[in-house]
């Protein structure tokens, strides 16, 4: 179980890239496509003028329960091994990630509750032993909020993220190049191999 557990959670992490990468070019097309691959914030916020609100809920809801629930359980089994491979992953410590790290520990459910995309905030309340129950409540209404607030934050600004991507049609393919050679170069960057031993 815990081999397949890192295997998913891997599989979420490199369709997450993809998804985030190929957004600028294909989000206009097939907004649900990269949806299902990705749905960190800027993406949500991308698709709303293309898509309609029950798909826009729906996969949004579940791909991000998926990687939060993927990664409470990867910190509750895991541990403290978990927490340091994602900060080799990461490597040198951003203030923002230091204050993510903080604030989780004072208060758990809120951080749940006002970050629920955070993927260091499920990792440490699985690490710091938060209930099953009390954190799949608290993740579920942290995604509706956050859902909530996309959808219409997108469609206050649906002109101008039509604008934008308009704009950056024509080089659209360059931009997903430019985005994967980021991921590559920060890739090689990290000082882990690998996820954490599965045994």
């Amino acid at each position: 179980m815990r081999k397949l557990l890192i295997a998913f959670t891997s599989l979420l992490f490199a369709a997450g890239t993809i998804g985030t990468n190929i957004g600028p070019a294909l989000v206009d097309d097939h907004p649900l496509l990269v949806l299902m691959l990705s749905a960190r914030s800027r993406v949500l916020f991308a698709s709303v003028p293309y898509i309609d609100a029950f798909p826009f809920f729906l996969v949004g809801f579940l791909r991000l329960l998926a990687a939060a629930v993927a990664l409470y359980y990867v910190g509750r089994l895991f541990g403290e091994k978990a927490l340091r491979w994602t900060e080799a992953q990461v490597g040198e410590m951003p203030r923002i990630y230091r204050w993510t790290e903080r604030a989780t520990v004072r208060a758990g459910w809120l951080a749940v509750l006002l970050m629920p995309g955070s993927n260091i905030v499920c990792l440490l309340v699985g690490h710091l032993g938060m209930k099953a129950s009390k954190f799949f409540t608290f993740i579920t209404a942290g995604i509706v909020i956050r859902l909530i607030v996309m959808w219409f934050g997108g469609k206050a600004f649906e002109d101008q993220i039509k604008w934008t991507l308009n704009y950056i049609e024509k080089y659209q393919w360059w931009v997903v190049g430019a985005l994967f050679a980021v991921s590559f170069y920060q890739t090689s960057r990290r000082r882990s191999p690998g996820a954490p031993d599965a045994e």
